[in-house]
């Protein structure tokens, strides 16, 4: 047996399943629908928490997997912005993830990889107005899955963007406390900052996201689920995590993302990607030993 496998098959649109025999690891991931992974399971368990439902709708906003979030992540107040005088509108999260990707490439030769990309277009120019090309190759290996991620500006002028991603992780717990560095906290339930000693937080009683601040470290671990911990790591860009769930539903979103919401109003902390240049960075996810 072939150490790698790759293979297609549809499921209310195409799905290519990545495998790694010898870890019992594979990641599934649906190119037309967003670039989304839908699963991924690491020592025979899953990660991945999936509302099939809102996957199979084209109209809704899939609950679950991992979205990609470009150029914005989270939301913009009143849903739009203005750049160089223009005012744009622009869906939360922003483009990319409800855009179909292209499949570049698949390989088999440094783990189980597949490459997709999206280009601008017409449709969204419209609320974004740069000429951008993504490069996402999402890579298992050693049971690990990493989104190894290149973000180009064909525009003639700096572009603008935070982007982040949006993991759905299975959860049969709320209340968890989270490695990290990171002292404070944001909490957009009561509009407070707040230290954090790495006690529990209960994400079961807060409709609304909390958003770690501080962290020099880029990586943070914690425990959704019985015998599962779960550790990301993540590039320099990637300043902040956003924790959010829904109560009763059995998933924590454990987020990181380069700006906090609304950044495009702001225009703080935004990165630019210079005219003709490529932004580089990367995400893993990994299940750890119990």
């Amino acid at each position: 047996m072939k150490p790698y496998e790759i293979r297609t098959y549809q499921d209310s649109y195409e799905i290519y399943e990545l495998i790694e025999h010898s870890t019992r690891s594979w990641f599934k991931i649906a190119p037309e629908r967003g670039g989304i992974v839908i699963s991924f399971g690491a020592n025979g368990q899953e990660l991945l928490y999936l509302d099939k439902a809102t996957f199979d709708d084209p109209n809704a906003n899939i609950r679950g997997g991992i979205p990609v979030l470009f150029p914005i992540s989270g939301q913009l107040a009143e849903g739009s912005y203005e750049w160089n005088g223009q005012r744009y509108r622009m869906k939360n999260h922003g483009v990319a993830r409800v855009r179909p990707w292209r499949v570049e490439s698949t390989d088999t030769t440094d783990g189980a990889a597949i490459t997709l990309t999206l280009a601008s277009d017409a449709e969204t120019r419209e609320s974004y107005p740069f000429d951008f090309e993504l490069r996402f190759t999402y890579r298992l290996k050693g049971g690990q899955l990493t989104i190894e991620q290149e973000y180009r500006n064909g525009s003639a002028e700096p572009m603008p963007m935070y982007p982040g991603f949006h993991p759905y992780f299975v959860a049969d717990r709320k209340a968890l406390a989270y490695e990290t560095d990171a002292t404070k906290y944001f909490d957009y339930n009561d509009g407070m900052e707040k230290s954090y000693d790495g006690r529990v937080i209960d994400l079961d009683k807060l409709p609304e996201s909390v958003v770690f601040l501080n962290a020099q470290r880029r990586d943070i671990t914690f425990s959704p689920a019985e015998r599962l911990i779960v550790r990301m790591t993540y590039g320099e860009p990637f300043k902040y995590v956003v924790l959010w769930s829904v109560s009763g539903k059995g998933f924590v979103c454990v987020e990181p993302w380069m700006a906090k919401t609304d950044e495009l109003n702001r225009k703080q902390e935004l990165v630019e990607v210079p005219p003709g240049g490529v932004h580089q960075t990367f995400l893993t996810i990994s299940r750890m030993s119990v």
